[in-house]
């Protein structure tokens, strides 16, 4: 009788090191966003809340194809980014409860995260606003001669914004290390990418503009990331920017006061089969990069720095009032109050 033989364990395409990091990278952000969705319920949080839940891969993926000089700048969904570029979630979570600890000194709320020290330039709250912005960041690389380059990620429905046409010209008229990033997630604020636009492979409206551009799998950290390699290789060789469309998809809302009335349960279910922090774990563990105990105990070591982020914000103290002025001008006495 034949003996049976061992199936021979799946292939990896990339270190180690970069699988612990995705799959940790992406499970922080799923349970930040996740508790602050309890927290926000609980009115702890307040005002506009945008959730990165389901499009994870997208912020990792980016990430781990880049380098810390690189600089960041999307829209009002921008809780993971952040996250995955290493900010404290002490201070993200401090920065939703509008505490004085938070990135922004609890000014900016849920949509406008900031961290200089990691070059994220920040969540923007004017649909289509960080699109030129982020041409104007790469332009000022090129200006100064470094090999950094910016990513500049937005919406489906940013794309409708008159200044993404500006900037994509004016971006392949000048060759700026700029890579362009719609996180495409169907539906906008909830109207769906078919009723909207004629053109619904948005990918091919860079190629208006001769910029190369590819659509990207969303769900897949793998395929992100390598995407994101080509666009920066291009980038820094001097070629200019690209355009890349990443399909993606967002199991919660728009923000948290959208009852999603515009697609199906049975729809947001078939998408989380290809959820992307599962995908990861199943590599993971198919190719015996780590076993279940070590994955049990990066999500433990998660749940605890979520406690801690909690606990922390509500601690914090809430701004003083003597800071309302602060922060606007650079010039610290510009006469901008009016007796």
């Amino acid at each position: 009788m034949a003996t049976k033989t061992k199936a021979a364990p799946a292939k990896t395409t990339h270190p180690k090191e970069r699988y612990m990091y995705w799959y940790e990278s992406m499970q922080l952000q799923r349970k930040f966003e996740e508790k602050a969705g309890q927290l926000y319920g609980q009115q702890k949080i307040r005002g506009f809340c945008h959730l990165y839940i389901g499009q994870e891969a997208c912020s990792s993926g980016g990430v781990s194809a880049l380098t810390k000089d690189d600089k960041w700048i999307t829209a009002y969904r921008d809780h993971g980014i952040p996250l995955a570029l290493g900010t404290d979630p002490k201070a993200i979570m401090a920065e939703l409860f509008g505490k004085a600890t938070g990135t922004t000194k609890g000014k900016g709320g849920s949509m406008h995260i900031f961290d200089k020290e990691r070059n994220f330039v920040g969540g923007h709250g004017i649909v289509g606003a960080q699109i030129p912005m982020g041409a104007g960041i790469a332009f000022a690389e090129k200006y100064n001669k470094t090999t950094n380059l910016c990513i500049c990620l937005f919406g489906d429905g940013a794309v409708r914004q008159g200044a993404l046409h500006e900037a994509f010209n004016m971006a392949m008229t000048w060759k700026l290390p700029v890579i362009f990033v719609v996180e495409n997630n169907g539906y906008a604020m909830g109207t769906s990418v078919n009723r909207t636009s004629n053109v619904t492979d948005l990918y091919t409206i860079g190629e208006a503009y001769d910029m190369p551009s590819e659509p990207v799998d969303g769900m897949d950290v793998e395929a992100v990331h390598e995407a994101v390699s080509r666009a920066a290789e291009r980038a820094r060789s001097g070629q200019g920017p690209t355009f890349l469309e990443f399909k993606t998809y967002r199991y919660r809302g728009h923000s948290m006061s959208d009852p999603q009335k515009y697609r199906t349960k049975e729809e947001v279910e078939e998408y989380k089969k290809r959820d992307p922090i599962e995908m990861v774990k199943d590599k993971i563990l198919t190719t015996g990069i780590a076993t279940e105990e070590d994955l049990a105990a990066i999500d433990a070591k998660i749940k605890q720095q979520v406690e801690e982020a909690v606990k922390f914000s509500e601690e914090s103290p809430w701004p003083d009032a003597s800071e309302i002025f602060k922060d606007i001008y650079t010039q610290e006495d510009y006469p901008f109050i009016m007796d």
